[in-house]
């Protein structure tokens, strides 16, 4: 039978654990000591007692995540394709950053939001990851960065990767409760950015959450007609719901909100979805921002391209002169899969045609 994660207790969790195992509850500070500061990989390093130690063994593993594929990119950019103890792949991504290490998580296995321009969504939801699987992928990234012998840390992090987070918030929110411990990774809570595509309810839960940390939300579209078309959930939860949301969240936490909006070539980005757009916000431009996503294509998706420039540039422009704060992401690792669930995609569709390779050789044979 397979362990659970050390890495997914809180510090309030693994003392309370300690303590109904005999433990006393101040070993806890040790085990994080050694899990997030010394950085151990085998239980029988670790700088507790050895009573401690085999027990913790006996209970939990350091390893539920296995790297499968990794790709660098030239400017840096690292996407890990990692293997779940129940076989099951998802992505990871390093982004090497002017401010620091940003690393983007996935919360999922699959997704079920059903956006028909992203490769995230290629293959259904099949479970939830829970807080140890997301909290060793920044684990998994930090002993990569420790094996270049450079010093550096993890410093920001993105919950952008495969899957809703708001659909799988209770695990996602002991994994922000973990990083930003202030006894362990001590990622600050401005350097964390959650995304949604737009969970009316969770973002108030969010909000009454007190996490401190960001969010952004992937918008993508100006109006429900269009909105609805590339994205299924708006039909569940238009922008009028949406929109009340955001509203509370602003009114509750007086914190910002990025609304990520991908531009696909003749669907979404011309001059007068670009004024809707600066309508629907006019009233939010003071703590709202937009954030312009060119768009990386995806071979099953080839009905969307990516926008002209001339086209971005113009959609930015009449932003701007709306007073809405706006920018271009700046693109990572595009020599590689750049597209979120791009390689767990690729690599699921290989392992697929060596196994029907496999089966029609058996056959001949």
């Amino acid at each position: 039978m397979n362990k659970p994660s050390i890495y997914g207790l809180t510090m309030v969790q693994l003392a309370d654990w300690l303590e109904q195992h005999g433990q006393k509850r101040s070993r806890s500070v040790q085990v994080w000591n050694s899990l997030y500061k010394q950085r151990v990989m085998r239980f029988e390093d670790m700088d507790v007692r050895e009573e401690c130690r085999t027990l913790l063994a006996e209970h939990f593993s350091m390893r539920t995540l296995e790297e499968h594929v990794k790709q660098e990119a030239s400017d840096g950019t690292v996407k890990f394709l990692l293997r779940l103890q129940d076989g099951n792949l998802i992505e990871t991504v390093l982004m090497r950053q002017k401010y620091g290490q940003s690393v983007c998580v996935t919360t999922q296995v699959g997704c079920n939001i059903g956006c028909s321009f992203c490769a995230s969504g290629l293959i259904k939801k099949s479970r939830d990851l829970n807080a140890g699987e997301i909290v060793e992928q920044i684990m998994k990234v930090q002993q990569h960065l420790d094996e270049q012998g450079e010093g550096k840390l993890v410093t920001h992090i993105v919950v952008m990767g495969i899957g809703e987070p708001f659909d799988n918030f209770e695990n996602m929110v002991d994994f922000i409760n973990i990083v930003k411990d202030q006894k362990g990774l001590v990622i600050a809570p401005k350097r964390i950015t959650v995304s949604t595509s737009g969970l009316p309810d969770k973002i108030r839960e969010f909000a009454d959450s007190d996490l401190l940390v960001n969010l952004a939300l992937s918008l993508h579209a100006p109006n429900n007609e269009l909105r609805t078309r590339i994205m299924k959930i708006n039909r569940a939860f238009p922008l009028e719901q949406l929109m009340d949301a955001v509203d509370y969240y602003l009114q509750k936490t007086n914190r910002r909100i990025m609304m990520e909006y991908i531009l696909l070539q003749g669907v979404n980005d011309q001059v007068e979805q670009a004024h809707e757009l600066a309508a629907l916000l006019a009233d939010k431009k003071q703590m709202t921002s937009v954030n312009l996503i060119p768009y990386n294509p995806v071979d099953e998706h080839s009905q969307y391209q990516r926008s002209k420039q001339e086209d971005i540039l113009a959609f930015y422009d009449v932003l701007k002169k709306n007073g809405i704060n706006c920018t271009v992401r700046m693109e990572h690792g595009t020599d590689i899969d750049a597209a979120c669930g791009q390689l767990r995609s690729k690599q699921m569709k290989k392992a697929e045609r060596s196994r029907e390779h496999d089966s029609t050789t058996l056959i001949s044979g």
